[in-house]
């Protein structure tokens, strides 16, 4: 029976999986299909723009040259009506003169014709028919102004779609993760040198596998790209993958889009458990402050259906001293009521703060910075049973460094009420390294990645990153992977540097 049942639950997981693959499928062809809708009509309406520019540009050409011959014709029209108004005005003094003429042969007195005939003579030497010149000024001919368009037909009888770089091909084995970077690479699966740069389009999920149509995060894109690879530094790993695709572009056009390739990027994300906190800490999601006055006058409202059944409003009051308390000299009886949340408020001398995501297994890393004027400040991880009053370090079930500027200067390791004192500067950004199965606490200097300190022990519950502060501020960086500076280290060292047997031992 037990066995058939367990057998029915891997099918319905099985079919539920199926299920969900299909459905995504689903999506992603109408999604596609909506895609080939919408680009089809902008595609349309962009044919449409360039042809209108074409027909624009051959109106222009054409009245432009319709403008020339029409220029040309009203020239030569006017030189040949100019030339004819001439010749007319001389034809017609010219046959005045031949009437003249032919008068006079008729005149009998030898003085009048004598007469006559000197005027005719004068009149012909003045005459405009013999300065004329008998050659049009102009021709008949308007060829030099004739078109022939059968090479730009052809040329325009050629056009065709613009030429697309093929589809290139992400190669996973290529591509690395690493040190919250990530490189992809990617080569094309036919040569092509026309190609001019290339397109980088990535976004971070929770899901594996394809891209989903419905995932949350939208693309983002590296336009630009010379090469065939590139890395993206600096990341934070605040998603399990990150979706990857590449496109390909020669001057004119970006091709298809690449198979679309999963990464793994998994690292550990956490924030602050405000609700915890002692009251004199000012906690908002990877930061901290210590704040004297928080306290003060607050009131706070516990829901008693989520816990026994009432509800109850509790004022908090903090009796101090003038100036800023010492973690030393705050007394029991200063301490405010807790207040109750899924665990006990940290109170009196523990200015503590955890963050809300515990470690059940797994090798993992976060770094803290304190603020340069804080006087104390505790960084480490501890059992989710670590009490109210319980400071870090001073436990069997915590570990930390802690840094003491107030009155001496001190930094050491603690853990179960024994310190060792390190006699190493303390850097300005710690690295954590927790490794729950290997038992291993690592503390860095985060920019040269120096070994600080390390404790060997075996976590028997999950353990919860720990924080303390007084009169200063700390601020986190999670989602972030094992340092491969760290890893190396982590290898070669063995656990043995920077160890003290007296602060190992296994906490049951």
């Amino acid at each position: 029976m037990d066995s058939q049942k367990e057998a029915l639950q891997r099918i319905i997981s099985t079919l539920a999986n199926k299920n969900d693959e299909i459905q995504n499928f689903i999506d992603t062809l109408n999604h596609t299909l909506k895609g080939v809708q919408e680009n089809s009509s902008n595609i349309l309406s962009e044919l449409d723009e360039e042809f209108d520019s074409l027909y624009s540009i051959l109106d222009e050409v054409k009245e432009n040259m319709v403008i020339s011959i029409k220029q040309e014709q009203a020239r030569k029209s006017q030189e040949l009506q100019s030339q004819l108004s001439q010749c007319n005005n001389a034809l017609e003094n010219s046959e005045e003169l031949l009437e003249f003429a032919t008068r006079s042969l008729d005149i009998k007195e030898p003085e009048e014709f004598s007469k006559a005939a000197r005027q005719i003579k004068d009149r012909v030497t003045m005459a405009s028919a013999f300065r004329l010149s008998l050659k049009p000024k102009v021709s008949d001919n308007m060829t030099h102004l004739m078109v022939d368009f059968s090479q730009e037909r052809q040329m325009l009888q050629t056009l065709k779609f613009l030429p697309v770089p093929k589809a290139p091909e992400i190669d996973p084995v290529e591509c690395l993760v690493a040190d919250n970077a990530v490189t992809v690479a990617w080569r094309m699966t036919e040569e092509d040198n026309k190609i001019d740069h290339f397109i980088l389009e990535y976004r971070k999920t929770n899901f594996d596998g394809l891209p989903r149509v419905k995932d949350e995060r939208c693309w983002e894109m590296i336009d630009n790209i010379k090469g065939t690879e590139y890395t993206l530094s600096g990341l934070k790993f605040d998603s399990k993958y990150m979706n990857f695709r590449v496109r390909a572009c020669n001057k004119a056009v970006a091709g298809e889009y690449s198979d679309p390739v999963t990464l793994e990027t998994k690292a550990l994300n956490f924030s602050l458990d405000n609700s915890s906190s002692h009251l004199n800490l000012k906690v908002e999601d990877t930061c901290v402050e210590w704040d004297p006055t928080g306290g003060k006058g607050q009131e706070s409202k516990v829901k008693g259906k989520e816990n026994k059944g009432s509800v109850h409003v509790t004022s908090l009051k903090k009796h101090t001293r003038s100036g800023t308390p010492s973690p030393k000299r705050t007394s029991i009886g200063s301490r405010p009521p807790a207040v109750r949340g899924s665990r006990d408020r940290f109170t009196g001398e523990s200015y503590t703060v955890l963050g809300d995501t515990a470690i059940e297994s797994g090798q993992h890393y976060w770094e803290v910075k304190a603020q340069k004027d804080c006087k104390s400040y505790s960084v480490g991880i501890a059992y989710k049973t670590l009490g109210k009053f319980d400071q870090l370090g001073k436990t069997n079930t915590s570990w930390c460094i802690h840094v003491n500027n107030w009155l001496q200067n001190t930094f050491a390791a603690k853990h179960n009420n024994k310190v060792k004192v390190l006699d190493v500067t303390v850097p300005e950004k710690i690295g954590v390294f927790c490794d729950f199965d290997g038992g291993q606490l690592s503390f860095y200097d985060a920019n040269s990645k120096q070994l600080l300190y390390s404790f060997k022990t075996k976590f028997t519950q999950p353990v919860l990153p720990g924080f303390m502060v007084w009169c200063g501020g700390l601020s986190l960086s999670t989602g972030m992977q094992v340092p491969s500076a760290v890893r190396t280290l982590q290898k070669s060292e063995n656990g043995m540097t920077g160890s003290a047997s007296s602060l190992n031992n296994v906490t049951q």
